[in-house]
């Protein structure tokens, strides 16, 4: 599979815990949480991932 190289704006912010939650603004429902910057971007680029094959699938629906 040929993927293209795709690139989002993350907004990062800390919470009252400590850890951090990060929101794709540009992808409808996206967003995760890690304790550290670095645990924070692993998970992001999952969900970014998961987000974005939902927004294939349902565009196929149509």
């Amino acid at each position: 599979m040929n993927a293209k190289k795709r690139e989002f704006y993350v907004i990062i912010e800390r919470d009252e815990q400590g850890f951090y939650i990060g929101e794709v603004p540009h992808l409808k429902a996206c967003y995760s949480q890690g304790k550290t910057i670095d645990e924070l971007m692993v998970n992001i680029k999952e969900v970014i991932e998961l987000c974005l094959e939902e927004e294939q699938e349902s565009d196929r629906s149509f």
